[in-house]
């Protein structure tokens, strides 16, 4: 089964067992996240109702992309700027995608739940 999910303004076809880099999520690695936004689903040719669908994801790491160079430069005015940027982005494995409940986003609430019971003791 396939799906279309939104995150960070992008669009991405997805399976399960697919590696892919996306804009920064909140989670380190390990973490458990459901994608939300499924656009479309399908099993082959035919197509499943998209809002019964989950995608549940591993956070694999958080990253920084390739360096972009910005080079600014106006003509005979001595004006040269350079520049570099590498954006954050997060790898995501794909674990399951499917209708219903997703039982694999039961280990980041569970992480959570266990932390308030520590500050208390």
């Amino acid at each position: 089964m396939f799906a279309v999910v939104r995150t960070g303004g992008k669009q991405y076809r997805v399976a399960a067992g697919d590696k892919i880099a996306v804009e920064k999520l909140a989670g380190e690695a390990g973490d458990t996240i459901v994608l939300g936004d499924v656009l479309l689903a399908g099993d082959g040719g035919d197509l499943a109702e998209a809002g019964k669908v989950t995608v549940s994801a591993e956070i694999i790491a958080q990253a920084k992309s390739e360096k972009v160079m910005v080079f600014k430069k106006r003509r005979r005015h001595n004006y040269r700027r350079r520049n570099g940027h590498r954006q954050q982005m997060t790898l995501l494995r794909i674990l399951a995608v499917g209708e219903g409940k997703a039982p694999a986003a039961k280990k980041a609430a569970a992480k959570k739940a266990a932390a308030p019971e520590a500050d208390q003791a």
